[in-house]
């Protein structure tokens, strides 16, 4: 990965390189990088660990990403990518919708300070599940751990940029998959094949009082739809837009979207037997099961090391920290371009030079990774949850923003503040209101915050007659190439 980071140095000769890639991603790169930037340890880690602790019931976080991720695909994606190049050649999101709305500042400003706020979480929680393999692989303190997990990420991102990352996910997401297919299918042959596992399954059922084949067991109507409420996330997560951002073409999209959506399906699916099936490895094997019974997030790390060749599970585990460095770095590079192009660049010297502007972003990689470090220093944190929290923030202040501004002409700049202000803080809040109960945040977020976009678009004035000339443009261009 670092050799890749230094390969990549060379292409960079530009701000617009080192944050975009100068728009130059293939199908095949768009579609592996949007994927292993979205799929951060979690997958390998959180999810897998959450089935084996309440079994086929938590797969409906998988359906409802994939139904996010999908439409992502098929409704932003292309038009994204066509309106960010005509509302002024923008490579950031706020520096998007700062062009979208008229040259609104106000706008920049708040969606570049939500994407610090938010991201410095994520960040953390990659650094979090990093730890967690290195302390759990070699022995290390956790304090030691969270900076050998983190430095080779931050080392070839802030060498190489977004080209860096870019090609790095491509290798890392061939590796997540590879991780995830072969695994599940040993822990099967291991348990005596696909009948004695669920076999095994029964049996656990009955000593533990869970259904684990049952994908509704324990399943409110209130957690069902908060568990598909994750694919409402997709709309709004900067580091995966970015990719969008940076393909090739329009037409680039639609290749990239059957090879992603294939290797998601793919990924989830892995994960989620990972945690199903090794329920049963370890209710034939309870001697081995004091790791996993004490953090389920260990199971996949726990799987792979008693199951395989060392040789092999050196491969697969480093596919944890190929999931963790993909999402970190993407994360990393977004935060990075935010403070660089929108608040440096556009507040404090706007004719900066481009390599000023490179070299601004390099240390800012630094800054923000030094400041997401200090958060995992807790060994308590709950991966999923931290990725949980920082989800639900991008998915309700930018998830509704960007939809109507890609649809709608009629929205303007105070509707697009509104609805990206009342997202964030429905989020934050959420969980301290009485009448929460267990609903995920980001349900609340999205619905309010749309609703904020349409009423305060129509009771403010109409968008500048400039500005709709440019979006209808967008739409025919985007058109042309469907």
């Amino acid at each position: 990965m670092l050799a890749i980071g230094i390969a990549a140095y060379w292409y960079t000769k530009s701000f617009d390189d080192y944050i975009l890639g100068g728009r130059s991603l293939g199908g095949f790169v768009t579609a592996m990088s949007a994927g292993a930037s979205d799929m951060s340890g979690w997958l390998l880690m959180g999810l897998p660990g959450a089935v084996y602790l309440s079994g086929l019931s938590e797969s409906w976080i998988a359906i409802g990403l994939l139904v996010g991720a999908y439409c992502n695909w098929l409704f932003v994606a292309g038009r994204l990518r066509t309106y960010t190049e005509n509302f002024g050649n923008a490579l950031t999101m706020p520096d998007f919708f700062h062009n979208r709305f008229g040259g609104s500042k106000l706008l920049k400003v708040t969606s570049a300070v939500i994407i610090l706020l938010f991201f410095t979480v994520y960040c953390a929680s990659g650094i979090v599940a990093g730890a967690r393999l290195f302390q759990n692989l070699f022995g290390v303190s956790y304090d030691n751990a969270l900076w050998l997990g983190a430095l080779a990420t931050i080392l070839y991102t802030f060498i190489g940029g977004f080209l860096a990352v870019s090609w790095t996910d491509t290798v890392q997401a061939s590796l997540m998959i590879f991780a995830l297919l072969i695994t599940p299918v040993m822990v099967v042959f291991a348990t005596g094949g696909m009948d004695n596992s669920v076999n095994l399954l029964h049996q656990a059922n009955i000593s533990e009082g869970k259904d684990f084949l049952n994908i509704f067991h324990g399943m409110s109507f209130v957690s069902l739809i908060s568990l598909l409420a994750w694919g409402l996330g997709y709309f709004g997560q900067p580091h995966i837009l970015a990719r969008f951002m940076a393909a090739e073409s329009t037409k680039t999209i639609h290749k990239a979207r059957r090879i992603s959506m294939t290797w998601m399906f793919l990924c989830l699916s892995g994960a989620v037997a990972v945690g199903l099936f090794g329920v049963a490895y370890f209710v034939s094997n309870p001697s081995l099961s004091a790791v996993v019974s004490s953090n389920s997030e260990y199971i996949f790390i726990e799987l792979a090391k008693l199951l395989f060749n060392p040789w092999i599970s050196g491969v697969l585990l480093s596919a944890i920290f190929a999931a963790v460095m993909s999402t970190l770095s993407c994360q990393l590079l977004v935060s990075s371009s935010a403070i660089t192009e929108d608040l440096y660049k556009g507040f404090i010297n706007p004719h900066a030079s481009q390599r000023n502007l490179v070299w601004v972003g390099r240390l800012m990689v630094l800054v923000i990774s030094i400041v997401a470090i200090m958060i995992a220093r807790n060994p308590d944190s709950k991966i999923l949850a931290l990725v949980s929290y920082a989800w639900a923030g991008f998915g309700a202040a930018f998830g509704p923003v960007v939809i109507f501004s890609l649809l709608w002409n009629r929205m303007n700049e105070a509707g697009a503040f509104a609805g990206m202000l009342v997202g964030a803080v429905v989020v934050v809040i959420w969980k301290y209101m009485p009448f929460a109960d267990g609903v995920y945040e980001i349900i609340p977020g999205f619905v309010l915050a749309s609703v904020a976009i349409v009423v305060v678009s129509l009771l403010t004035k109409n968008p500048s007659v400039d500005t709709v000339e440019l979006f209808e443009k967008s739409r025919l261009d985007y058109n042309k190439t469907k």
